[in-house]
Order: C-alpha cells, then sequence, then structure tokens
C-alpha cells in the first residue's frame, strides 16, 4: 500500500514511506549552434540526464510529438522554428511542458507579441554549466513537485498555501 492510501478502517497507514525509484528524466535540447547543443547535452547527460537534442524548432516539435520529455531546454533565434514559437506550440497543444529558454537575448519583441506561452525560466548565453545544472534541478525539482503528487485521500481536509512557486 502507498503511503498515502488509506486502509480499509479509514485511517492513514502508517507504515512508513518506501522510496520509489527516481527514473531518469528526459530533456530535449534544441539549439542551432552545434557546439552548444553538443556541450549542453554532454553535460546533462554527464549529470545522469536522459538527453535527445534537436537542431531547430522544427525538428524539436517533431521529436515531442513522438517522445515524452520531462524538460525542454531551447535557445530562440534558430531557423525554422523559433524558441518562442515552439513554445507557443507546446501551449497550444496544451503539452504542459517545463521551458528553459537559453538565449543570447531576451525576447522581448516576440514576447510581447505573445506573451501568454511563457518558458519557466530564460537563462541567458553565455552561462555556464553550472548555471545551466542549477536551472535544470531547479525547474524539475518545481515541476515534479507540482505534476508528480498523488491526489490525496478523499477525505484529506484542504489548506490554502499562501506561498507561490518561483525560481
Amino acid at each position: 500500500m502507498k503511503d498515502n492510501e488509506l486502509s480499509q478502517a479509514g485511517e492513514r497507514d502508517s507504515a512508513p514511506p518506501q522510496c520509489l525509484p527516481n527514473p531518469r528524466q528526459r530533456i530535449l535540447v534544441v539549439d542551432d549552434e552545434p557546439d552548444i547543443r553538443c556541450l549542453s547535452t554532454e553535460v546533462l547527460i554527464d549529470s545522469g540526464y536522459d538527453v535527445d537534442a534537436a537542431a531547430d524548432g522544427a525538428a524539436a516539435w517533431e521529436a515531442l510529438q513522438t517522445k515524452a520529455f520531462n524538460l525542454l531546454i531551447t535557445d530562440n533565434n534558430m531557423p525554422k522554428v523559433s524558441g518562442v514559437e515552439l513554445v507557443k506550440k507546446l501551449r497550444a497543444a496544451r503539452m504542459a511542458l517545463p521551458v528553459i529558454m537559453a538565449t543570447g537575448t531576451l525576447p522581448k519583441w516576440d514576447l510581447a507579441l505573445r506573451p501568454c506561452p511563457l518558458p519557466a525560466v530564460i537563462l541567458l548565453k553565455p552561462y555556464t554549466f553550472e548555471e545551466l545544472l542549477g536551472t535544470v534541478t531547479k525547474v524539475l525539482r518545481a515541476t515534479s513537485s507540482a505534476f508528480g503528487q498523488l491526489e490525496p485521500p478523499p477525505n484529506w481536509r484542504r489548506q490554502s498555501s499562501a506561498h507561490g512557486l518561483r525560481l
């Protein structure tokens, strides 16, 4: 029985929670600059993530249609489909995938025209590998706690929280 399930008597099971294995999280890295794409991919793989890479937003969209990912890291200024356009497509398809936009310039104009599809974080280039890994860790922790929780039992009393999620 999982630690949040009710026993037959309707009381919370007192057994200690068991640690579930943490599956490797899959990340899609999208950048038209081969060196940045390759280095980012290698750093993430060396840190234990499963990583796929795409050279532009169109290739990334195709990958998103065929595989499930836990995180998207995308450049903005790319041929075919920009990072902002890719995020817009994600949101239009109601995909709740968190996005880190790793870009050399803030896409203020694109975001002003389409303010809804905001990425979780904008990471400005040049960034260090430590900054990349720290940002990835923060976003994945935030989204796994937001999306990965099990539903509480029906008789569980909900409490409102005044704390918002900030990165």
